[in-house]
């Protein structure tokens, strides 16, 4: 029997778990049907759609969702929590639903007003599930991603967190800039990456120049497109690595996130030096639903 359900809904994917008494997974469905593509009277149709079955009839089943869900745009906004604070013991919201099995509830976000203006939203939960299985860990969690969250811990609690546009950057220059044409759609050449991740480092404020010897290096010299896809990477990490040096400098640091971002995060990290381990990202979502469960419903039941 379902006891209650988990949700991932983020802006291009929607993923949930049928969870048991013990807090076991007993299902696992995904979909398309992202919060980018729906409406706010479409979210809980898409919802059912999905997870009819696991319904019981006469009862009213708990479901835990976090993500782009609580956005703006989302099934309703679920205001954000300010740092510092235990990213498990958040706000949260009742979505609004007809169907009388469904009670979904929705988490919120983490905001920060200083040292700077900042935002996170679905981050926090895989935050949550860390700390969970780690009560103890002080250090920071970086959270790499299309806007990598860079999070100071401490107690139990996000002190503060920093996002970088690491992952859009590279995108958009790589696939819409002039180094489109320069640029290959995949591979990763390891001593290409690892200079450019030191040419950023020691002068970042070279790397807009840089970024243009990429192009004309192929035109002159017709490099690799994948070296130069390498050094894209390592130029851009590598700045960010430079801008977020504050928060990992001296720290033990856990990576959380898709493995082979995380891995590309790891080699530029280790190569400074740096205590680094990586934590897989569905794991940290679960473990951090579940234990919102445990603190916001579990116990009332």
């Amino acid at each position: 029997m379902t006891h209650w359900i988990a949700l991932d809904w983020g802006t291009s994917q929607l993923r949930a778990w049928r969870m048991g008494p013990d807090n076991d997974i007993l299902d696992h469905q995904t979909s398309d049907r992202g919060m980018g593509a729906l409406t706010p009277d479409a979210f809980e149709p898409a919802l059912l759609e999905l997870i009819d079955d696991w319904l019981p009839v006469d009862t009213t089943t708990p479901v835990i969702a976090c993500g782009m869900v609580g956005a703006k745009q989302g099934w309703c906004e679920a205001p954000y929590t300010r740092v510092p604070c235990v990213p498990s013991q958040g706000s949260t919201i009742i979505a609004p639903t007809q169907d009388s099995r469904l009670k979904v509830t929705i988490l919120s976000g983490l905001s920060q007003t200083m040292p700077s203006a900042d935002v996170m939203r679905g981050e926090e939960t895989q935050i949550a599930g860390f700390l969970a299985q780690n009560p103890k860990f002080d250090g920071v969690i970086c959270l790499p991603g299309t806007h990598t969250k860079w999070a100071h811990i401490s107690a139990e609690e996000v002190v503060s967190f920093q996002t970088f546009m690491t992952g859009e950057l590279f995108s958009l220059l790589s696939k819409y800039s002039v180094l489109r044409h320069s640029i290959a759609e995949q591979g990763l050449e390891q001593d290409a990456f690892r200079t450019a991740i030191d040419d950023a480092l020691s002068r970042p404020a070279t790397i807009a120049a840089r970024l243009f010897e990429l192009r004309a290096s192929d035109i002159l010299q017709g490099q690799e497109p994948a070296i130069l896809r390498s050094k894209l990477s390592g130029y851009l990490i590598g700045l960010e690595l430079s801008g977020a040096r504050p928060y990992w400098l001296g720290q033990d640091i856990i990576l959380i996130g898709e493995p082979d971002l995380c891995q590309l995060y790891a080699t530029a990290l280790k190569a400074q030096g740096a205590s680094v381990a990586i934590q897989d990202a569905t794991s940290m979502t679960l473990a951090g639903l579940t234990a919102v469960y445990k603190t916001c419903i579990g116990h009332t039941q």
